[in-house]
């Protein structure tokens, strides 16, 4: 068995910068790539084919009559299903634990996550910014000078937030948003990419096992968001010496980018795909072809291997 080309080979190319764009409510996505526009508010619509993609018009129409046949609706409800003190050296607050389930089947994945006051008044601030407009009616829990920590004002902040998070969801631009996307992952994935960055792959993917099913809810409109999450897991089990796993993975982010080739993560993510396959005795020569084909049609310059992308993400 032939082995794949490694980086500085003659047949190999670094990645393809890549090219995205937004309007100014879907600016920017949590963490480090942008959202892409969904033809419908509540559809789970797969990255599409990239500006640079060799396809004909027609197989652009076919390829998004597929597409939009395969496409889920994703609504999500927001609990926050308990409240707990807890005191430190210099301050004392409350920890609201919040859980994020989506309906219409069982969820299996439902996210469970803690924030505090602060962290929703950021939130706020944050949403105030942009969308001082679209979120004008939209009652947010006032901050008390005292009775804070009393049972009754725990309870009624727990349903005003609640309330809160549910009317935020409820509008398309605010869902979408990097601030109301960070809210609720960002905080879970830097920890996960300190870690990996850490050498603690084990803990690592403890954290991305729970946050990356959230964050594919969240940004059903655009998949490929995910994407360097994902890496982030096969890195992990890559080098945790679990190949199977890791491919297993790769897979799941090659099928959220589909035809963007002009993605940064897209050659990376192929050059540890076909490693992958090559140790596991799959096939690595059609994934090899791919790569060339997508270098030829754009040729760039050598880049980053994946694992050097993806520990340069959520730095802050």
């Amino acid at each position: 068995m032939a082995s794949p080309e490694h980086p500085g080979s003659p047949g190999w190319m670094g990645p393809i910068a890549q090219c995205a764009t937004g309007t100014k409510q879907e600016a920017a996505a949590t963490g480090p790539d942008l959202p892409c526009p969904g033809p419908d508010e509540h559809l789970d619509t797969p990255g599409g084919p990239s500006p640079n993609s060799s396809m004909t018009t027609g197989e652009l129409q076919e390829y998004w009559r597929k597409e939009k046949s395969g496409w889920r609706r994703v609504k999500l409800l927001f609990e926050v299903a308990s409240a707990r003190i807890e005191e430190r050296k210099v301050s004392k607050f409350v920890m609201y634990q919040i859980v994020v389930i989506q309906t219409g089947s069982f969820d299996s994945n439902k996210a469970v996550l803690e924030r505090r006051y602060s962290d929703f008044e950021t939130l706020q601030k944050n949403l105030l910014k942009t969308f001082r407009e679209e979120i004008e009616d939209v009652v947010f829990p006032k901050k008390h000078l005292m009775g804070n920590f009393t049972e009754e004002m725990i309870s009624e902040r727990k349903l005003a937030f609640k309330e809160y998070l549910s009317l935020l969801y409820a509008i398309r631009c605010v869902r979408r948003s990097r601030e109301f996307i960070d809210f609720l992952t960002r905080p879970e994935l830097r920890e996960a990419f300190g870690c990996l960055r850490g050498g603690q792959y084990t803990r690592a993917l403890d954290i991305l096992v729970h946050v990356v099913p959230l964050q594919e809810k969240l940004t059903a409109h655009c998949p490929v968001m995910v994407v360097p999450a994902l890496c982030a897991m096969l890195v992990c089990h890559r080098d945790l010496e679990r190949p199977a796993e890791a491919f297993a993975v790769g897979e799941r982010a090659l099928q959220c980018l589909q035809a963007r080739e002009g993605h940064r993560y897209y050659a990376p993510l192929l050059d540890a795909m076909i490693r992958l396959a090559y140790t596991l005795g799959r096939d690595f020569i059609s994934l090899q072809k791919r790569l060339q084909e997508s270098q030829l049609r754009k040729p760039t310059p050598w880049g980053l291997t994946l694992k050097e992308l993806t520990v340069r993400e959520y730095l802050y």
